[in-house]
């Protein structure tokens, strides 16, 4: 029964950690989200953060890792060129401290 219980616990914990795997399309009608790129922080819905150490992009923080293989990807992005066409608006920054949600209504597009 213990083992049980913590099967559940650790897939609950893995399921809500929302890992932010994204992969990116080149293809609107391919992608969950569609992504403008902003060169304001103050402009964006999100402060995005990229690592190249997958592990180390755990929840839905801002910190993305570019996955190269599709099926490997929690979300399918794809870089639109207007604001008007895009899902969320990024701006991506240097320091990892600074990634994170400024708009949290735009949060459930990465869950």
């Amino acid at each position: 029964m213990k083992k049980i219980l913590l099967l559940i616990l650790f897939i609950g914990v893995v399921y809500l950690a929302k890992a932010q795997k994204v992969y990116d399309t080149h293809n609107e009608s391919r992608a969950d989200v569609k992504v403008f790129v902003t060169d304001k922080d103050y402009r964006a819905d999100l402060i995005v953060y990229t690592t190249n150490v997958d592990h180390r992009a755990k929840g839905n923080k801002g910190i993305w890792f570019i996955e190269h293989t599709e099926s490997r990807a929690d979300k399918k992005i794809c870089f639109v060129n207007t604001e008007s066409r895009a899902d969320l608006k990024v701006y991506f920054t240097n320091t990892e401290s600074r990634a994170g949600w400024r708009n949290q209504s735009k949060k459930k597009l990465f869950e």
